[in-house]
């Protein structure tokens, strides 16, 4: 059978998420087993840098993407109309649908997030916080992904 434009932008959108995520799952791993303090987040060495850098991007792109390309190729596969759908219109109707657990919990994973991304407070100790809860929220954006997954392949 062939398969609709709608189907392969899916299947597409899915597999550069899961590239994405199995990045971040390997930044994850190592974050954990190097079990950084405040001290070596404040002072990072070169490669914890670079470590910190790969988690940075990995998540902000795996969040993107979801949000920007994953959800609306969910809806469109499903025969919705997004054209008009602001981005909590997009999130409220996935958790209708049952593919969100909550559209709420996901603002809440955006606003993570942006403060990563975008704050830079000058507290040293206010910024490993901000780090700590932005690797906390990345393991639940890959459950997301997950249960995605589990909904497109039955």
């Amino acid at each position: 059978m062939k398969q609709t434009p709608e189907q392969m932008a899916l299947q597409h959108s899915m597999a550069l998420c899961q590239g994405h995520a199995d990045a971040l799952e390997d930044a994850l791993q190592d974050i954990d087993a190097r079990a950084m303090d405040v001290d070596d987040y404040n002072t990072p060495s070169k490669q914890d840098r670079r470590l910190l850098d790969q988690f940075a991007y990995r998540y902000t792109r795996l969040q993107d993407d979801m949000g920007v390309k994953l959800m609306p190729a969910v809806l469109k596969a499903l025969g919705e109309d997004v054209a008009l759908m602001s981005a909590i219109d997009r999130c409220a109707r996935l958790e209708q649908l049952g593919w969100l657990a909550s559209a709420d919990d996901w603002q809440t994973l955006r606003q993570i997030r942006n403060q990563f991304t975008h704050d830079y407070p000058d507290n040293p100790t206010e910024r490993f916080e901000r780090w700590q809860a932005a690797v906390h929220a990345a393991a639940q954006l890959t459950s997301v992904l997950t249960r995605f997954q589990s909904k497109i392949k039955p």
